[in-house]
C-alpha cells in the first residue's frame, strides 16, 4: 500500500505543469547525449571505417577488440591510471582543503595565494599539462626531477622510457592536474560542517586525529563519494594529458582506454572498433557511477 508521502511525491513527479519546463531540457538531452550514445552503440555492431562510406552489420569489431593481445595490458594501464588518480587526487585534495580551511579560520596570510596556485593547475588545459610534465620528467639534463636527483648525487630515473615507471609518471601528472577539483568540492563540504560539532569535540578532549576521524570525515562522506565519482569519470576519459606526455608509450605501456579509442578512430580510421571501445568506456563509467550511487544512498 502506497503511503501518503509517496503518493504526494508521485503527484509532484507527474504534475503536468512541470512538463513545459522540462521539455526543452529533455530535447537537448536527447539530441546531444542520448542520440549520439545510441548511434555509437549501433556503429559498434558494424565494420564502419572513416575511409569507406559503406559498412555492414557484424560482431567482428567486438571479436577483434577482445582478441587483441594488447587489450589486457591496456585495461591494466587504465586501472592503474584511474585508481591511482582517485587515491591521489582525493587524498591531496582533502589535505589541501583541510589546510585552507584551517588557514581561513585562523586568518593566516597567504591563504588566497595558495588557493590561486592550486586552481591554476586545474585551469591549464590537459595538453599543456602534458607538455609541462614532459619537460619536468624528461630524462635529458634539463629534466626537472632528474636535475634534483643529480643535485642529490643520485642516478637519473627513466621516468618516461621505462614501461614499469611510465604509467605511474602519467598518473602523477594527472593527480597534479585534478587535485584542484577535489580541493574545491571538499573545501565547500568543510564549510558546511556546523561549528558546534567541533566545539563539542573540544569539550570532550578530542585530539586532532579523533576530530578528523569521528567528525570531519563522516560529515564529508556524501561529498567524498561525489568527488570519487567525478574523479573516476574524468580520469577514465583523460587522453589529452597522456597524448603529449608519452603518446601511449613506451610501446603501449601508457595507452589507457581513452587514448586507445582515440588512436583506433583517428589513426587507424576504424570506426567500428572505436565504437566498441567507446561503449566499453560507457559501461565502465555507468557501472562505477551506479556502485558509488548505492554507497551514497546507504
Amino acid at each position: 500500500m502506497m503511503t501518503p508521502r509517496r503518493a504526494a511525491l508521485r503527484r509532484k513527479v507527474v504534475d503536468p505543469r512541470v512538463w513545459p519546463w522540462l521539455l526543452p531540457l529533455g530535447l537537448l538531452l536527447i539530441l546531444f547525449y542520448l542520440y549520439p550514445a545510441m548511434d555509437v552503440l549501433r556503429l559498434s555492431f558494424t565494420d564502419a571505417s572513416l575511409t569507406d562510406p559503406g559498412y555492414s552489420y557484424t560482431f567482428d569489431s567486438y571479436a577483434s577488440v577482445i582478441s587483441d593481445p594488447d587489450f589486457p595490458g591496456i585495461l591494466l594501464a587504465t586501472v592503474i591510471f584511474v585508481g591511482g588518480s582517485i587515491i591521489g587526487q582525493v587524498f591531496l585534495g582533502l589535505c589541501v582543503a583541510l589546510a585552507l580551511n584551517a588557514g581561513v579560520r585562523r586568518r593566516l596570510p597567504g591563504v588566497r595565494l595558495v588557493q590561486v596556485a592550486v586552481l591554476a593547475t586545474w585551469i591549464i588545459p590537459g595538453v599543456s599539462s602534458g607538455i609541462i610534465w614532459q619537460f619536468m620528467l624528461n630524462e635529458a639534463s634539463f629534466g626537472f626531477f632528474n636535475a634534483i636527483l643529480a643535485g642529490l648525487r643520485l642516478p637519473p630515473m627513466a621516468w618516461l622510457s621505462n614501461p614499469d615507471v611510465a604509467i605511474w609518471s602519467a598518473t602523477i601528472a594527472n593527480i597534479w592536474r585534478g587535485t584542484a577539483l577535489s580541493m574545491i568540492l571538499l573545501y565547500a563540504g568543510l564549510q558546511a560542517i556546523p561549528d558546534n560539532l567541533y566545539e563539542a569535540g573540544a569539550l570532550d578532549g578530542a585530539k586532532a586525529f579523533q576530530v578528523l576521524r569521528h567528525i570531519t570525515l563522516p560529515q564529508l562522506k556524501p561529498i567524498l563519494l561525489i568527488n570519487i565519482i567525478l574523479v573516476s569519470i574524468f580520469s577514465l576519459n583523460t587522453f589529452d594529458l597522456v597524448l603529449p606526455l608519452t603518446g601511449g608509450g613506451p610501446g603501449r605501456a601508457t595507452e589507457v582506454l581513452s587514448l586507445d579509442t582515440y588512436n583506433t578512430v583517428f589513426h587507424n580510421f576504424d570506426l567500428g572498433q572505436g565504437s566498441v571501445l567507446a561503449v566499453l568506456m560507457l559501461l565502465i563509467g555507468l557501472g562505477v557511477t551506479m556502485a558509488y550511487a548505492r554507497l551514497l544512498r546507504s
